[in-house]
């Protein structure tokens, strides 16, 4: 060993434990470093082509060996002092801890096949947060902190009531997985532009020509709501686009008639999935075949639209009150303060400063219509692109297997860039003002966006503690009942849909449970139970204060969201009891006909209840008042 100007080096053949052996060299570098170090003849030259190696001969668990003995020689070594010397430590430790790091991945990776299971998953303990939610929602009127204490109870479930679980479960798996899920995302764009896109015809002066030509042709408050109604009915694409664009169409003109914005909320929610769940060409047709696997399920779809009761039956009720001029519940008084000029009721108005001045002079109807038009069609050709139509897929084939996430919002970019092009060139909204829209309409998001995100996050929740699995298993043990059962999953629909906020999860969980069961047995009964799944959840979706859908309608009628829950719920619960009365009648029926004839008497019969039930209520509030 001799001292030089770079520190202390080995001498030829002198070794780490002083032994002097000559160095044995093998084929690999691998190779020669285990020789070395089970030869005893480690020098500082071994150590340096140890440094050198590729990436890969690290994995020899012989070379490990070395370099781990390397690295304790010249830690513990006192007289390296140097520079030079204090590099190589450097290098042997980061090269130590990286092994290290690579052999606890295996650890990790077996931590995480043995996945986590709470106690009380798919229990009835699975359904509580949701409940809660809804509850304290209705009590407090407060949506924003009773969905978050539902998350909070769902988090507490799951973590077994460990503090730290907790959080990360409702932060990380929760709200942060809601916001990174892609489909969740593309939702939110869509959302955004949509609102960007209201800001802009408002801007134009488009709503307001419409306004102005409404307050000619629609000369009362039934044709108000009769318009309402019309326009929902043939915007039945998508229940989003349905929510915010008919609010932002018709809400210049009920205003104009006093209709309340509970009214008009309920008219948009009540025409925007009753009738994308029997449109066929629509995302929800597309959702619904998606999960009929095995079968036709586009097929199916369509044979189910005659038994989907409460779809039609909703819209039944809806042309029924505003033709007779009635309403019971809290929303006769929303009414009434309307008719005296409060449209709101409540002090509560979260979307008044969304509003925006309009200018009379600048825009026409061409304003409104053009950008809704172009909507609709850059829509269609979104989702038909994404169900690979343009790839040679059939036009039926493309919508049914469409991504309504990415094609709607693709559609509502191209829109957008296209509205915004008209409008410079119409010179009704310069480029400037356009880009002015974005951050407003935006803002004018933020409360749907918020209530959607929480709704997500406890969605996340109950799915985390097997709410499908315990319906599921719910549903199973009821087979027994063939006649009863219709009406027992259109029960079990609305309080899953209800519970959850979700129709599409719904759909999901019961479907496929009833093809299983039907499937090659009982074909009749299986498309009245696949009809019974749909109705269900847009049912409890329609009901739900933590429903996407009945987000975007308070949204797009610009109502305090509780006004608007509370005001719709006994409605759809009275289109619900008929309804299920309808499947009762449907079930027993289909024993002793062909489904056709089934289909046709049950309906006559549900419209008969349905006009008979109202004609009583409103005798009834009649007498009240």
């Amino acid at each position: 060993m001799r001292a030089t100007a770079g520190g202390l080096l080995l001498g030829k053949g002198e070794t780490a434990e002083g032994i002097i052996s000559p160095r044995v060299i093998s084929g690999t570098q691998a190779e020669y470093v285990a020789d070395c170090h089970s030869s005893g003849a480690l020098s500082v030259q071994c150590i340096y082509d140890i440094f050198e190696m590729d990436c890969c001969m690290l994995c020899h668990e012989r070379a490990r060996k070395a370099l781990f003995m390397a690295f304790l020689y010249f830690t513990f070594r006192k007289e390296r002092k140097t520079m030079r010397e204090k590099k190589k430590v450097l290098w042997g430790t980061a090269a130590l801890l990286g092994i290290l790091m690579m052999s606890s991945m295996t650890v990790f990776a077996a931590d995480e096949a043995a996945e986590y299971v709470p106690k009380m998953y798919a229990s009835f303990w699975s359904l509580i947060p949701p409940v809660v939610a809804i509850v304290l929602a209705l009590i407090t009127k407060e949506v924003y902190s009773s969905l978050f204490v539902g998350i909070l109870i769902g988090g507490v479930f799951y973590s077994g009531f460990t503090f730290e679980k907790t959080i990360l479960h409702v932060f990380q798996d929760g709200i942060i997985g809601s916001l990174t899920d892609a489909y969740n995302m593309g939702i939110l764009v869509f959302l955004v532009i949509l609102g960007i896109m209201v800001c802009m015809m408002n801007k134009a002066g488009g709503s307001a020509a419409f306004g102005r030509w409404a307050s000619v042709h629609i000369k009362s408050r039934v044709g108000a709501q009769l318009a309402t109604i019309l326009l929902g009915v043939l915007i039945f694409i998508d229940d989003y686009f349905n929510c915010l664009t008919v609010g932002s169409v018709m809400r210049p003109v009920t205003d104009k008639h006093n209709v309340s914005r509970a009214k008009l909320a309920y008219l948009i929610d009540a025409t925007a999935a009753p009738v994308c769940i029997i449109a066929p060409i629509s995302s929800w047709a597309a959702a619904v075949t998606g999960f009929v696997e095995g079968e036709d399920g586009f097929s199916i779809f369509i044979r189910a639209i005659p038994f989907n009761y409460y779809a039609l039956l909703t819209i039944v009720m809806m042309v029924t009150i505003v033709l007779l001029k009635m309403d019971y519940g809290s929303m006769k008084l929303h009414e009434t303060n309307a008719l005296a000029g409060d449209l709101y009721t409540t002090p509560d108005r979260p979307y008044a400063n969304a509003e925006e001045e309009i200018d009379d002079s600048k825009g026409g109807v061409i304003d409104l219509i053009f950008p809704v038009v172009v909507l609709i069609i850059c829509c269609v050709i979104g989702m038909i692109y994404t169900g690979g139509f343009f790839s040679g897929t059939g036009f039926v084939e493309a919508f049914s297997g469409s991504d309504a996430s990415v094609g709607l919002m693709l559609g509502s970019f191209f829109a957008f860039v296209i509205t915004i092009v008209f409008y410079a060139v119409r010179k009704v909204l310069k480029f400037g003002e356009s880009m002015a829209c974005i951050p407003e309409g935006f803002k004018a998001m933020v409360p749907a966006i918020l209530i959607l995100t929480f709704a997500w996050t406890l969605k996340a929740m109950t799915d985390s503690l097997g709410a499908k699995e315990y319906v599921a298993g719910v549903v199973e043990n009821a087979t027994g009942l063939l006649s009863l059962l219709p009406a027992i999953i259109f029960l079990v629909a609305c309080f899953l849909a209800f519970a959850t906020g979700t129709s599409w999860g719904t759909f999901g969980i019961l479907i496929p449970i009833v093809v299983a069961v039907f499937v090659g047995k009982n074909e009749t009964m299986m498309i009245i139970s696949i009809s019974a799944c749909m109705a269900g959840a847009v049912c409890g979706d329609h009901c739900s204060p933590i429903s996407d859908t009945t987000i975007m309608a308070s949204a797009g009628a610009q109502c305090n969201h509780v006004n608007h829950v509370t005001t719709q719920l006994p409605y759809a619960v009275t289109v619900a009891v008929v309804s299920c009365v309808t499947y009762l009648v449907a079930g027993i029926l289909q024993n002793f006909m062909a489904g056709a004839l089934v289909a046709v008497i049950s309906l006559v019969v549900g419209i008969v209840l349905m006009i008979g039930t109202l004609l009583v209520m409103r005798a009834l509030t009649a007498n009240k008042n």
